[in-house]
């Protein structure tokens, strides 16, 4: 009876209304609609008021395609309060709505490294962290070098950056995230282009980038040195357990 009802809904064509037209699109659910109520059911009712502020913020700056998601943002929250962390790497800020994130859920005397090669971008989030009073968790640096030092000193990393470089971050954490660390890889579903054919229509950065997310996604499931589990949250997020 299931394998009926799987063929009969695999033979079904999603409508026009139902789903996206370009690859691109932030949301990875074929329904605009089930994804809306995700996030008025579950997200937005329980969403700190700085995070709401920054992501309103956000959604007017001419690049808001780059920040994480709402639901993303309530993931990666919890996550942090389940692995109880205390201190933790991001690399890719942007206007820090999962930096926000991050620092809400660390205790008192957590510690970010937060890295990004554009701190005006940061600055414009700045604001609404101080008035959260987690400012003091936050070591922000401009650049994109990661630190020689600090091996094994942190319990989680975030990477949301320059997709042709995860596999130089992924190395570099081996060093620096300790064993039983947790690693998050931001889009590692790309906007859907990871299964889309070739002549699918795109954005050029997502069509630039698809071959890098691909080339990540074949290593990081060949690493013996993690455990993984990649989830259709926001636009695919790869988590990482380090065991050796």
């Amino acid at each position: 009876m299931a394998t009926n009802v799987e063929e009969k809904q695999g033979n079904e064509q999603p409508s026009q209304e139902s789903r996206h037209q370009e690859v691109g699109h932030k949301s990875l659910l074929q329904s605009d609609a089930l994804y809306q109520y995700i996030l008025e059911t579950s997200v937005y009712p329980r969403e700190p008021e700085p995070m709401k502020e920054l992501r309103e913020i956000t959604a007017k700056h001419p690049w808001n395609l780059m920040t994480t998601s709402a639901d993303e943002g309530q993931f990666l929250h919890l996550l942090l309060k389940l692995i109880s962390a205390k201190n933790t790497i991001e690399i890719g800020v942007y206007t820090g709505y999962s930096l926000l994130a991050t620092a809400l859920a660390l205790p008192d005397d957590g510690k970010i490294l937060a890295m990004d090669i554009n701190r005006e971008n940061y600055e414009l989030g700045l604001p609404v962290i101080q008035k959260a009073g987690v400012a003091h968790k936050i070591d922000f640096r401009e650049g994109p070098a990661l630190p020689a030092k600090n091996h094994g000193a942190f319990d989680f990393a975030f990477v949301d950056a320059d997709k042709d470089n995860y596999w130089n971050y992924h190395e570099r954490l081996m060093h620096l995230v300790k064993a039983g660390g947790v690693i998050g890889y931001d889009n590692t579903l790309w906007n859907g282009s990871v299964v889309a054919p070739p002549d699918a229509p795109m954005r050029k950065y997502v069509r630039y980038y698809r071959e890098y997310v691909l080339e990540f996604n074949k290593a990081i499931a060949a690493d013996p040195r993690v455990e993984i589990c990649q989830l259709p949250v926001g636009d695919g997020i790869t988590l990482c357990r380090r065991v050796s």
